[in-house]
């Protein structure tokens, strides 16, 4: 018997985008279990206790819709001859109803234009069809229409127009067959003689200049450097960050900070044994130690922000103006991070067992709360330190991005912007509206999780981001490419699809929730016209073909791997057969190096972590991994990397030889693709892997340090023979981006 659910919850769920069945990656086929549709109802706000319940929220949100005329946003295509935008139109107007449009250019111009409703075409399900005035400009404007009728109060309904171009944006040097090359580095990891622990951003500049230098690549990617606790083993991943629209200190050089050298009691502290003592410590140190490196950064941080607000900030001085104005662009956003970090700072002092904020005394859970509110007029200094930390490495990075395009690197800093944020950060408790209540992003059931996967953070909330008009997805966008030439969107998927696994239940009991992808594209494309940086799009494993189709359409390069490109015959995919839209590169963080694999690194990894005890698996593992070595020597011969008669008993090598290692990046580097990227650790031959899904103390996430410090880099012949294979290989392949300098004749 019908649940007396059903068709309604059927309505809704086309109305909300919620897939009411859908095919996993055997190809077999899920019907979704109403408990499942309905907890994804209720989380967008609806009433799912009784079918009566639910009918009346149906009812009151088409009945709150049918009185805006407009919706609150339209995102429209810039090339479009004939824009347009729909518009409901109440029947007491329809008849004798007179119109008014202003549309207000971002610039400040307005068109106006008053029209007769009658004049209005039809549309699809009741909708009229208004047209704008031409031709459309690339932005973000404002459309209000007032309407009146005899008899009638004015109706008045505004909608924010965004207008975007038809592609994203590309350098030159791609554009017409042009290729680039880049290196993958792990900013936290980057050793040198003067750092305090960790990379910073003077070893970025250090490393920069020997990546055009020496290997005459084209950008520097790097993890996403996104703002978090910086406490160990949970709150280091950079893909789980307190907040995505901020950076974290760990990467300022403190000692470039211009108040570093004005400020006698900072450098007396600096200069001092013991502080001395615990920089070698933390610096010699085998792994990143994050708690270490932070409590020594903020401790001097604090008294340079001490003497800026003594001997700058009170006399208003041209820097004290210039951070003002500063402060003023970033808005709501600053704020909110800022008050954020007070507060965790201030109420974790006052109790050492409260470490995040679903914990903290109520009145403080709400960042509007009046409580709040008193607390940043009283602790406005607190809160100011928090954005001239960030101030300062939007300085430095600044720098750094602008020495990478001064060196003549088409891109130079190629940032990425992770999935999630933590639940328990700053962007759940500053704008919790904006992230779903009832439910958490995950995957279903795959080969790689045969239960599927949970990944504990809420999806966005749709509804409220088009309220919103995109306001902070855009942000989210504009922020983290801010200082770079190209942005990675981790999980490109997001913008189509996210697989929604309601509270209490298990991924085995979810289903996707799809998203209005043409308006987030679009949106996408136009920050990058603006802001001059492509995409890069992570779509690994299974995707719809339409998220391929878009980013063809779009110009946005897809994300290929050597390890998951195979032909029909099982062997890696024919460099010739990768696709010209797209990044090519050796592996990710979350994947073994290639000296990793080739030792079978990663599978013991698993294994020793505990996270790989099933014997039989294992042996299992190592068999296929031998095997799949094999197809890779085979593939290298037949493609010509390797000579003819290359031993097949090499699958058998623990050892990625120089000619393998060679063979394999000639391999990708030779592929018809936009961007080739090579992890730092496949330049050097480092077998370990920077992380290890699946386990947190168990394995060293996010804290390996490189091979070669930066120093290394230009004094050592072995790290010499490295950058000159792989620059041979640019060379070779036509990649090279920044030519040899000639030394001077004497």
């Amino acid at each position: 018997m019908p649940s007396p659910f059903a068709e309604l919850i059927h309505a809704l769920c086309q109305d909300f985008g919620v897939d009411t069945e859908y095919w996993d990656i055997w190809g077999r086929h899920h019907v979704v279990e109403e408990p499942t549709l309905l907890s994804i109802l209720g989380s967008f706000g609806l009433d799912t206790s009784s079918p009566e319940s639910l009918a009346k929220s149906a009812r009151l949100r088409a009945e709150r819709i049918a009185g805006r005329p407009l919706d609150p946003v339209t995102v429209l295509n810039v090339a479009e001859p004939s824009a347009a935008v729909p518009i409901r139109v109440p029947s007491a107007y329809q008849a004798a109803g007179k119109g008014a449009l202003a549309l207000t250019w971002e610039d400040g111009w307005t068109e106006r234009r008053d029209f007769d409703i009658s004049s209005l075409a039809a549309g699809d399900s009741g909708l009229f069809s208004l047209a704008l005035p031409s031709p459309l400009r690339l932005g973000y404007h404002d459309l209000e229409v007032v309407f009146k009728a005899p008899g009638q109060p004015d109706l008045r309904s505004t909608q924010r127009i965004i207008v975007a171009p038809e592609t994203a944006w590309l350098p030159e040097q791609l554009k017409h067959g042009g290729r680039a090359a880049g290196l993958a580095v792990s900013l936290y990891g980057l050793r040198s003689a003067r750092n305090w622990g960790a990379g910073d951003f003077t070893d970025l500049a250090t490393l920069t200049e020997w990546v055009a230098h020496a290997l005459g690549a084209g950008f520097v990617a790097l993890n996403p450097l996104h703002a978090l606790h910086n406490r160990q083993p949970y709150n280091t991943s950079p893909y789980l960050p307190l907040s995505s629209f901020h950076r974290n200190y760990l990467y300022l050089d403190v000692e470039q900070v211009p108040d570093f050298q004005l400020c006698p009691a900072a450098l007396a502290i600096f200069q001092g044994a013991k502080f001395q003592s615990e920089l070698t410590a933390v610096r010699d140190s085998e792994f990143v130690e994050y708690e270490r490196v932070a409590r020594l950064k903020l401790g001097l941080l604090r008294l340079l922000f001490r003497r800026f607000l003594r001997s700058e900030w009170a006399k208003n001085t041209a820097r004290a103006q210039a951070f003002r104005k500063w402060i003023a662009a970033q808005g709501d956003l600053l704020d909110r991070f800022s008050t954020y970090c007070s507060l965790d700072e201030s109420l974790h002092k006052q109790n050492r067992d409260l470490w995040i904020w679903p914990d903290w005394p109520a009145a403080y859970r709400n960042p509007e709360s009046p409580e709040v509110r008193e607390y940043a007029q009283a602790h406005w200094r607190r809160i100011l330190f928090h954005k001239y930390v960030q101030w300062q490495i939007d300085q430095q990075l600044d720098a750094v991005q602008n020495r990478a395009r001064g060196l003549g690197m088409p891109i130079g800093l190629y940032h990425d912007v992770a999935l999630a944020t933590d639940r328990c950060g700053c962007d759940l408790w500053a704008y919790r509206p904006f992230f779903v209540t009832g439910a958490r992003v995950g995957s279903p059931p795959d080969d790689f999780a045969p239960d599927g996967q949970d990944w504990a953070f809420p999806p966005p909330n749709a509804e409220t981001h088009r309220e919103n008009g995109y306001r902070l997805f855009v942000d989210s966008i504009r922020r983290n490419a801010r200082h770079g030439g190209a942005l990675r969107i981790d999980h490109v998927m997001r913008f189509f699809r996210l697989f929604w696994i309601p509270d209490g239940a298990t991924a085995a009991h979810g289903t996707y929730v799809n998203e209005r992808w043409r308006d987030l594209l679009r949106i996408l494309a136009l920050e990058s016209v603006r802001g001059r940086f492509l995409v890069v799009g992570e779509d690994l494993g299974t995707v719809p073909p339409v998220l391929r189709e878009a980013m063809e359409q779009f110009s946005m390069l897809r994300y290929k791997l050597f390890y998951f490109e195979k032909g029909s015959d099982g062997l890696p995919l024919p460099p010739r057969d990768y696709p010209r839209n797209a990044l090519v590169s050796s592996t990710t963080h979350d994947l073994p190096t290639i000296a990793g694999f080739w030792a079978g690194r990663d599978i013991e990894a698993r294994h020793t972590s505990g996270i790989l005890n099933d014997e039989e698996l294992y042996t299992r593992q190592k068999r296929e991994r031998r095997e799949e070595k094999h197809r890779m020597i085979e593939a290298l011969v037949r493609e010509g990397f390797l000579p003819g008669h290359f031993p097949r008993e090499a699958a058998d090598w623990p050892e990625l030889t120089g000619e393998l290692h060679n063979a394999v990046i000639g391999y990708l580097v030779s592929t018809p693709s936009r961007l080739m990227l090579l992890n730092q650790e496949d330049l050097t031959k480092e077998p370990d892997q920077q992380n290890l899904p699946g386990t947190t103390w168990q394995y060293p996430n996010w804290r390996r340090k490189t091979l070669f410090s930066v120093e290394d880099l230009a004094g050592s012949q072995k790290a010499a023979d490295y950058a000159l294979m792989f620059r041979s290989w640019l060379e070779r392949s036509g990649r090279i981006s920044v030519p040899a300098v000639e030394s001077p004749r004497s």
